[in-house]
């Protein structure tokens, strides 16, 4: 099944060293525009960097800027869209993808042609009925258009095979996805105490049955790109309307406006400038650097293609 998945994206769609207190504190010291280098120079992947609209606005200016819902969804498509509802917080909390943003790509979606739009999680806290209203993504999805649910049962999963697995060799993945003709990946960018930050990569962690084995293995950083390897989204749609500064990744703790939607198929390089918010560089976010060594995708900026709408 996972080779099934595996093929269908190419051939389709061609995707603890830090304390999180003083994280907010670096905010002001990196500018992601003066990393990035210059577009002429850049030959890497393109992604799109939406800001100072609303947040359905965001989504479309930065999904138009990598070509347009249309390029990732057909006529008659079932997409899975993957945001992080996995905490018991209110959206203000900024710990869980925003609603709206949520709410907006399965509009598009929809717009696009698709047949079923599934958005889906498997949370962490419990129970589930408490996480959907608490974070506001199951009524405004549903009113999008969307099926919400929650993949709380082991039955809901079939086993991968991760073949350029270094820390693990196989994982748990929910079985709504490997049949899904697009998946879309919707993290929100968020500090985290494994991790440094949770992004797009980290988020894949909600498509996985047993998390335990992730953290148990020889390398959480290494085991998430393993993952990450074997199971890409089509599109990454990284949600910065509002970051988790402290106390991550279920807070509550310190937030911050940043009202921006960052866009493209390459995961790692929405992670590479998703680090580049929290005033990071990739390199400083162990499973983002691993991925880009290991060819997943880019993670230098310089080579990144940005294009600001």
């Amino acid at each position: 099944m996972a080779d099934r998945f595996t093929r269908r994206e190419f051939l389709k769609r061609a995707a603890i060293g830090v304390a999180t207190a003083g994280l907010a504190t670096e905010l002001s010291g990196l500018d992601p525009e003066a990393l990035e280098g210059s577009a002429e120079a850049a030959s890497g992947p393109t992604i799109a960097v939406a800001s100072k609209k609303d947040p359905a606005g965001l989504v479309r200016a930065a999904v138009e800027a990598v070509g347009g819902m249309r390029s990732f969804v057909k006529k008659g498509d079932t997409v899975l869209v993957k945001p992080n509802m996995g905490w018991a917080r209110r959206p203000e909390q900024a710990a869980t993808t925003n609603p709206e943003v949520v709410a907006e790509i399965v509009r598009l979606c929809r717009q696009a042609g698709a047949r079923e739009v599934k958005v889906v999680d498997h949370a962490v806290d419990r129970p589930d009925s408490l996480l959907l209203r608490m974070t506001g993504i199951a009524d405004a999805a549903k009113k999008a258009g969307a099926r919400v649910a929650m993949a709380s049962s082991p039955a809901l999963y079939e086993k991968v095979s991760l073949r350029r697995g270094k820390a693990l060799t196989s994982a748990e993945v929910m079985r709504d996805l490997l049949r899904a003709d697009v998946f879309i990946n919707v993290p929100i960018a968020k500090v985290h105490n494994s991790t440094v930050l949770t992004l797009g990569i980290k988020n894949l962690l909600g498509i996985i049955w047993d998390r335990g084995a992730f953290h148990r293995s020889t390398s959480l950083d290494q085991a998430m790109v393993d993952l990450a390897t074997q199971i890409r989204p089509h599109l990454t749609i990284l949600d910065a309307v509002r970051i988790l500064l402290t106390n991550g990744p279920k807070g509550p703790g310190r937030t911050d406006d940043r009202k921006i939607v960052v866009a493209g198929t390459d995961m790692v390089a929405v992670d590479a400038y998703g680090a580049s918010i929290f005033g990071m560089k990739a390199s400083q976010i162990g499973h983002v650097r691993l991925a880009g060594a290991s060819g997943l995708g880019e993670s230098d900026l310089r080579r990144i293609q940005i294009r600001h709408v």
